[in-house]
């Protein structure tokens, strides 16, 4: 994994610019804290920050090959089946997935895409042709901003590193409002919420030249009849998780795994224990808590139970190398500036802080840790699918705060804004977007529409959460229940299948049974672990009083001050995004929202 960045020009001659793309690469270091490197020639500007995995030595980058030259940020999980077809025609100087990617695109041209099966954002330039080539993975798990002046496009992994060119300029209008306040921490997609950021959408790719950037959807999920019975579809299912997680096991670096003690990362610690075995090695796995959780720990609909007894039961069942972080409220609370940093947006709050520090940890022992994400949104794990009432309800099935959201809006950007409309026709056009059959029955219409939401925001949501939060500290982690082929899969089995025995990813468990002890097996599901500990309301809400009663001037140009106020004063508990942030997470929220304009000198117009 790898930070890059860079700038195309036919008007201007990059290598007059080197300050700017050093800078540029600086702010890519966390990314890729074990080599850099730069390529400038007149139209291109090429930047790129390593995180060695794969052949450490030899995939150094940005990589040329007569004309061309690559800035690659992934992991493709196909590469020796890549790297023979190829090797009919080209020889290989490194056993890189970089070269492998290169000459694919040498070979196949624009639809090497769809020869992948990985994780990745790469430019591709061609000197001869002046042009380049961007394009990001299927799912979107590798990010990819860009931002086009005119007269040249300048693209990187990271806002925070898009932004050190001077010609972007630092400002937000209405529509960055309406993202920032009314959709975060999920985005539309394709939004950079910076006025004319965009990023690359997930499945996308093209060329901008000098007539400008072209680009097109080469991957979505499709609907098609599955004729298949239930212990069919089990078996595929089966076959298909185990390919994917032993995939992404190939690493030329130690791997291991987190565990929550949940399905999903117990299934993939599972798997992942026992082919280690097969080499003579020990998995080492790691979970999070927080101090005084079991003090303070109370049960709810959305967290029945917490990890802790799982996450022992599974250690001691596989014979795991286990290690625990434990995060105290102070720590937590001071974290909650370096994850918007991190972000490069206001996010998550707590949860994005604990899983900076959690991944700062697991980097102590290793660089490639593997993870549970998107489990829920392909299989339908989570309570909006299953509950009858919320899934048919006409719009986010995690966000139904939008009247409560609207009035932290400032006076002038709520007149500009019709926030229901903004809400609504976003939820719409996805929900629309989702492609049915003329014989889905009512139930699967819907259920395809519900896939999609989860998608393309809150999936999206989560999976930037864990590349920004794991790459702040150079840390590879790797989803393989994000593998593509599982999810176009998926997207046609009959919900009766994934509802197996009335239990969220009922098809999940069965197919998987023999990899975990019932306990765990059947446990209900439990979302990401955050802190009980009454002194984080009590920490947040003292550190946003702090920021009102010394300024704020930038958070209340956005935001209104008698909203702040009422909300330090704890007068509502409305939820601001499903049963991930409730009254402590939003105040928090309005924290990072002040850190990053005041952080990154945004200016709101």
């Amino acid at each position: 994994m790898c930070g890059i960045a860079g700038a195309i020009s036919f008007t201007e001659d990059m290598r007059e610019n080197m300050k700017i793309y050093e800078n540029m690469q600086r702010s890519l270091l966390h990314r890729g804290p074990d080599q850099h490197g730069m390529k400038l020639t007149r139209n291109a500007a090429l930047i790129h920050t390593r995180l060695a995995v794969i052949d450490i030595d030899g995939g150094r980058q940005p990589m040329t090959c007569g004309k061309y030259t690559i800035v690659y940020n992934g992991e493709l999980y196909n590469t020796d089946e890549l790297r023979r077809e190829l090797s009919e025609e080209f020889a290989f100087d490194t056993h890189s997935d970089t070269e492998v990617v290169l000459k694919s695109y040498i070979k196949w041209g624009s639809t090497c895409v769809d020869k992948f099966n990985g994780i990745f954002a790469f430019a591709v330039h061609d000197e001869q042709e002046h042009r380049v080539f961007l394009a990001r993975d299927r799912i979107g798990v590798k990010p990819l901003f860009y931002y086009d002046t005119g007269n040249n496009l300048i693209f990187a992994s990271e806002l925070p590193a898009l932004l050190e060119h001077p010609d972007i300029p630092h400002v937000i209008d209405e529509h960055g409002a309406a993202e920032l306040l009314l959709m975060a921490p999920g985005r539309t997609m394709g939004c950079g919420v910076i006025r004319g950021v965009k990023e690359l959408k997930a499945g996308w790719c093209g060329y901008y030249t000098d007539k400008g950037l072209d680009i097109w959807e080469y991957w979505r999920l499709k609907a098609c009849e599955l004729h298949e019975s239930f212990e069919q579809t089990a078996e595929h299912v089966r076959e298909l998780v185990l390919d994917a997680i032993r995939r992404q096991l190939v690493s030329d670096v130690p791997v291991c795994t987190f565990l929550s003690g949940g399905l999903d990362s117990s299934l993939i610690s599972s798997v992942a224990a026992a082919e280690l075995k097969k080499q003579g090695k020990r998995l080492s796995t790691f979970s999070v808590d927080y101090r005084d959780n079991d003090k303070y720990f109370q049960k709810s609909h959305f967290q029945p139970d917490s990890d802790p007894e799982y996450i022992r039961c599974m250690a001691e069942y596989l014979d795991t190398d286990h290690h625990w972080t434990v995060v105290d409220t102070p720590e937590l609370i001071a974290a909650l500036d370096e994850a918007t940093e991190a972000r490069g947006l206001p996010g998550m709050a707590d949860v994005d802080a604990s899983l900076l520090l959690f991944c700062r940890e697991i980097k102590n022992y290793g660089t490639v840790a593997l993870s549970g994400e998107c489990a829920d949104e392909i299989f339908g794990g989570y309570p909006w699918y299953r509950d009858k009432d919320i899934r048919m309800t006409d719009g986010f099935p995690w966000a139904q705060s939008t009247a409560y959201r609207k009035r932290f809006l400032c006076d002038e950007y709520a007149s500009a804004i019709d926030a229901e409309e903004y809400v609504y026709s976003a939820y719409r056009n996805t929900a629309d977007y989702a492609m049915k059959l003329s014989s889905d029955s009512p139930l699967e219409y819907r259920m395809r529409e519900m896939t999609q939401l989860n998608f393309h925001w809150f999936m999206q949501t989560l999976l930037d959460r864990k590349d920004r939060m794991s790459m702040y500290s150079g840390l590879e982690v790797r989803v393989p229940f994000c593998d593509y082929r599982i999810a176009e899969y998926l997207y046609n089995v009959p919900w009766e299948f994934k509802d197996y025995m009335g239990r969220e990813k009922g098809l999940l468990r069965e197919a998987m049974k023999e990899w975990l002890p019932e306990k765990v097996l059947w446990r209900k599901k439990s979302p990401y672990p955050k802190t009980h500990n009454p002194a984080f309301l009590e920490g947040v809400t003292a550190k946003l009083r702090s920021i009102l009663d010394n300024g704020g001037e930038k958070l209340t140009q956005l935001v209104k001050r008698e909203e702040l106020e009422k909300l330090l004063r704890h007068e509502e508990h409305v939820q601001w995004y499903g049963q991930l942030m409730n009254l402590p997470q939003t105040i928090a929220f309005f924290i990072q929202l002040n850190y990053w304009l005041e952080r990154f000198d945004i200016r709101l117009v």
